[in-house]
């Protein structure tokens, strides 16, 4: 297996959670292009940024683990080689980071992890399905290059990754875009799809309204929880069994 590009050095060049929710309404993270839509090839059409930094910050001042939660990372942390540190690479115009990212975030205050943010993108939006360091040399594509998300028979650079290590950074787990009870696809291409009598342009404005709705409601806090209850479940399966 070839070597990681993530060490103590590299890690430690990524951004607290503090930092990165700060961050997300910079001048500079909003100078950077967000998601726009999808080219048949699966690369990204960039647009405008907006300012993330408050649903971040709203979303972390909600997010509660539950006690069994707390307890389990603070078991597994104290077990010899158990997780010491937390990677996420994120995008802020993602609904999925947006969601996930202040959950690890206090996953990783309870268990006494250190937290570390990492763009996926620089200043160019991934504008091909599959990350290019030479082409994009301010982003962070050799990393997400070793966590790409194997889907519908391709590989996508989705996000987030969360990757969970050791003190001397062996991996012990990885998380990929979103909980496996969330079955994304499937509800967005409800949302997405025209019913009876709808132009086009009406069944896009209706879906979005449906998605920013999905997103506001409990749900979303149903899924986040359910995103560390997966981490938890397979780090312990990999400390009992491995």
């Amino acid at each position: 297996m070839a070597s990681s590009v993530v060490n103590a050095d590299r890690f430690n060049q990524g951004m607290t959670f503090e930092q990165y929710a700060a961050y997300a309404g910079s001048p500079e993270n909003l100078a950077r292009e967000a998601f726009g839509s999808y080219y048949p090839d699966g690369g990204a059409k960039g647009i405008a940024r907006k300012d993330n930094s408050g649903v971040l910050r709203d979303r972390y001042a909600r997010a509660r683990l539950a006690d069994y939660q707390v307890a389990a990372i603070q078991w597994l942390a104290a077990q010899p080689g158990g997780p010491a540190n937390i990677l996420v690479l994120s995008e802020d115009w993602s609904s999925d980071c947006r969601r996930d990212v202040p959950m690890m975030a206090r996953l990783a205050e309870a268990g006494g992890l250190t937290l570390r943010i990492f763009n996926r993108d620089g200043q160019k939006i991934l504008g091909k399905r599959r990350p290019d360091p030479a082409a994009y040399p301010d982003g962070n594509h050799d990393i997400m290059l070793e966590f790409l998300n194997a889907k519908d028979g391709a590989e996508w650079a989705s996000v987030p990754v969360v990757v969970v290590y050791t003190k001397d950074f062996a991996e012990l787990h990885r998380y990929i875009e979103y909980p496996a009870i969330y079955h994304k696809d499937r509800i967005r291409g409800h949302q997405q799809a025209a019913r009876s009598g709808e132009s086009a342009d009406q069944a896009r404005d209706r879906g979005m309204r449906e998605f920013a709705a999905m997103q506001a409601s409990p749900f979303f806090d149903v899924w986040a929880s359910a995103a560390v209850d997966e981490i938890l479940s397979a780090l312990y399966e990999k400390r009992v069994v491995s």
